[in-house]
Order: C-alpha cells, then sequence, then structure tokens
C-alpha cells in the first residue's frame, strides 16, 4: 500500500480537528469573555534512513486569540469587563488555579461567588464567599464592597478583592475546559496593577465571518485528503494490473 494513504489520513484527522476547533468558536460566539482557539498544524518528519518525501501532520489547540472582545455596560453591579490582558483567577475542576476572562458574576446559595459558568473566583485569601448583604458592588480594582443586611447603606465594608492576573512575560495555555493555566504549572501572581470596568460585560471575540471561511476551508481539506486517497488507490490498482501475467 502507497505511504501517500498513511499521509492522506493524518491530513483528514487534521481537517476534522480544525472543524472541532472552528465549531466550538462559533457554538461560543455569544459566550461572555471567550477567546476564539486557534488550531495549527505541524509537520511530523519521521527520523531515519532513506529519502523524506512525506510526512504526516498533527493539527491541535496551541493558542487562543486574545484581543479583546466588545464591551457593553449593564448595569449589573456583579457583572465586570477586564481591562488590557489582566485574567480573573478562578478554582478549576481539580481545584487548580486557572484563568478566565469571564466576568458575569454571581453569588451561589451559599454566599460563594463564581463565574457564570460556575467556576469559584479567587480573591486574595482563596475562594471568596459572601455573608448576607444588602448590596454588593466590585470596584474598579477588583475589590469586593458589600453592605451587610441591615447595615447602614453608607458605610459600606471589603470583604475581599478579586485577583486579577497579568500573563505577560507567562506562556499561557488554554485547556480543554475553556480556563488558561500556566505552561508546565504554576500560578501567576496579582496584579496591583490590574483593572476592570464594573457593571459591564466583554463579548466574545469570535468572528463569525471568518469562522464560517475556516469551516469551508477545513471542508475543502477534507474533500483534498480524499482525493489524494483516491488518487493512491488507482495508482495501487494500476501497478497490481501490471504485474499480472497473461494467462
Amino acid at each position: 500500500m502507497d505511504r501517500l494513504i498513511h499521509t492522506s489520513l493524518s491530513g483528514l484527522r487534521g481537517a476534522m480537528a480544525r472543524q472541532a476547533t472552528t465549531a466550538n468558536n462559533l457554538a461560543n460566539a455569544n459566550t461572555v469573555g471567550f477567546r476564539a482557539e486557534l488550531s495549527t498544524a505541524r509537520a511530523l518528519w519521521v527520523q531515519g534512513g532513506g529519502f523524506g518525501a512525506r510526512a504526516p501532520s498533527s493539527q491541535e489547540v496551541t493558542a487562543a486569540n486574545m484581543h479583546g472582545g466588545t464591551v457593553t455596560e449593564t448595569g449589573r453591579d456583579l457583572d465586570i469587563a477586564l481591562r488590557g490582558e489582566a485574567l480573573l483567577a478562578v478554582q478549576a475542576a481539580d481545584g487548580s488555579e486557572a484563568y478566565t476572562r469571564r466576568g458575569d458574576l454571581q453569588v451561589s446559595p451559599s454566599g460563594l461567588l463564581t463565574t457564570g459558568d460556575g467556576r469559584p473566583v479567587l480573591g486574595d485569601g482563596g475562594p471568596i464567599t459572601l455573608p448576607p448583604a444588602d448590596s454588593v458592588r466590585i470596584a474598579d480594582d477588583g475589590a469586593v464592597w458589600i453592605v451587610p443586611s441591615g447595615g447602614d447603606p453608607n458605610v459600606p465594608q471589603q470583604v475581599d478583592r478579586l485577583k486579577l492576573a497579568n500573563p505577560t512575560g507567562s506562556r499561557v495555555l488554554k485547556a480543554v475546559d475553556g480556563l488558561f493555566r500556566v505552561e508546565n504549572g504554576g500560578i501567576l501572581p496579582s496584579d496591583p496593577d490590574g483593572r476592570l470596568t464594573p457593571r459591564s460585560l466583554e463579548g466574545s471575540n469570535v468572528e463569525v465571518s471568518q469562522a464560517l471561511i475556516d469551516m469551508i476551508d477545513a471542508s475543502r481539506a477534507w474533500d483534498t485528503q480524499l482525493n489524494l486517497i483516491t488518487t493512491a488507490r488507482d495508482l495501487d490498482t494500476s501497478a497490481a494490473d501490471l504485474m499480472r501475467l497473461p494467462s
């Protein structure tokens, strides 16, 4: 069997991975703070004797488009939009520290401050838990202020401060759960200069028109690889016919 078939098979897998990435971006076009995923392909050359005429490929998500999305004022006290490159620290499902741009915060029945998808938000002292309060607001430096139940509205109290981190100088990767993590483990230090815009939300930065174009390109790449497999099969059949002796 011609090795072209195996090379084309890796190309088919890459086209599928690209389609999956693009579909995920389209599905999150309206998700708060979503960063579009980027997939790249690379050649996997086999080291050894002989002439390296062909190489299979590998396509995977390696980064995200970190350009900011559109910020919209909502007027809701728990909505925040991070400024610049700031990231909000949250607790992942495995208990580790991870980062997100999602700012639609909410308070659970137990008083735990979470993101819209249920991730506990981290502060200077770990996950932030709010006592019963008449009102909650978040300042532009991340400080969380409350008016305790039955308290004086003119005398708010600071409960904690959101951990805002700056990834500058660190390689941050996007994981399959949609959260950002420091490559090879580790955590980002809190950025005292980190700022946010209260009562606002940052939308997804997915460009729907470009995502649709990427979907079409991936579909054409799939068709191209299928044509190569068909060509390899025809060549193999022709070679076998030449080897047949006349009866």
